[in-house]
């Protein structure tokens, strides 16, 4: 896999819309992200989509491309975080173009419907990154604790290797109404993270799996099975898979039959791992059932009872969350109930 390399202070940072338009239905949730990444030490270089309409982003597909391969292509531009999430990235992918991508690679970070851009790139190779975007969690980062913030720098300044992820100690399921410009910045109330829930199946407590890193957000994943964007049969082999659920909450009905989707077409039985982001605006016994689903698919259903599986984990769609490289080498222990990232993800 190509690694990019870490940012630096001054660093120039491209924004733009690979999802939805929403900088200017919220600006005032848009200009606190740049005002925060800017005191982070970076550069803001504002690309087109940023500047467009909802309206016409979403009608624009080729747009929203254009700008990513500008980027990419742009020596200046050292990196590149998502505006925010979506529905349709999906649609841009035919206009992306692989050449220029690949002969630059560089930072690219966001979550939700970004899910669709990174698995374009890590089919090309390309170390990528689900992270947080501007308009959801960095408009928020001053928010947030200061372990978390060090921890963003940090991780984006390449100052990580062998890094154990994180677990905060608290979380917040979304923000205040965004139309409502005096909670710019907020986020929902408080809760106590109980963290992550090692399940082990039958390996040995001493037992350590490692694996590249895949996956995104469950919905998104959908839209592309069955196209030329999917990955191979065989791509699995080894990977440990990551997934998380949006805001819409999903039912667990559903989790349950694209989870069942994954065995059927025999992923689980080639992982190394499986990890399961917190569940946004899930309760605590509704989680407890999300476990439940995911238990009973994987083990019962298609008999993998080796395959360590971790969930409510920080990332997804709650804040804070880590950064997760696809294609970067994730190690799961099971006895330290620790998971770490291997190396450095980037190249220094």
């Amino acid at each position: 896999m190509i690694k990019p390399k870490p940012l630096q202070k001054g660093s120039n940072i491209a924004i733009l819309a690979p999802s939805a338009g929403l900088s200017c239905v919220f600006p005032h949730i848009y200009q606190m992200g740049i005002k925060n990444l800017t005191e982070m030490g970076f550069n803001i270089l504002e690309y087109p989509t940023t500047k467009m309409s909802a309206k016409d982003v979403f009608e624009n597909p080729k747009a929203r491309a254009e700008d990513i391969n500008r980027a990419f292509a742009d020596e200046n531009v050292h990196g590149i975080i998502s505006l925010i999430g979506g529905e349709d990235a999906a649609r841009i992918l035919k206009y992306l173009d692989p050449e220029i991508i690949q002969a630059n690679p560089k930072l690219f970070m966001g979550y939700s419907d970004f899910s669709a851009v990174s698995v374009f790139l890590n089919q090309l190779g390309l170390v990528t990154f689900n992270g947080p975007s501007v308009m959801a969690e960095f408009a928020q980062l001053h928010n947030l604790s200061d372990e978390y913030r060090a921890y963003v720098k940090a991780f984006l300044y390449g100052e990580l290797v062998d890094a154990i992820l994180p677990t905060f100690s608290h979380f917040y399921d979304g923000y205040p109404d965004w139309s409502d410009a005096s909670t710019a910045g907020q986020l929902n109330p408080i809760q106590k993270n109980v963290g992550p829930r090692f399940f082990g199946g039958n390996l040995a407590d001493t037992d350590k799996v490692s694996g590249l890193l895949f996956g995104g957000c469950i919905e998104v994943l959908e839209m592309l099975k069955g196209t030329q964007f999917w990955p191979a049969a065989d791509f699995w082999q080894g990977k440990v898979l990551f997934l998380e659920t949006s805001q819409e909450k999903p039912s667990l009905d559903y989790v349950k039959y694209w989870l069942r989707n994954y065995g059927v077409m025999g992923v689980f039985e080639q992982l190394s791992g499986l990890l399961v982001g917190r569940a946004r605006d899930y309760n605590e016994d509704e989680k407890a059932q999300l476990d439940e689903v995911i238990l009973s698919v994987v083990r019962e259903e298609f008999e993998c009872h080796s395959l360590p599986i971790v969930t409510n984990l920080d990332f997804g769609h709650t804040d804070p969350q880590v950064i997760l490289p696809l294609g970067c080498d994730l190690q799961i222990d099971v006895k330290a109930k620790q998971i770490k990232l291997l190396g450095s993800a980037f190249n220094s």
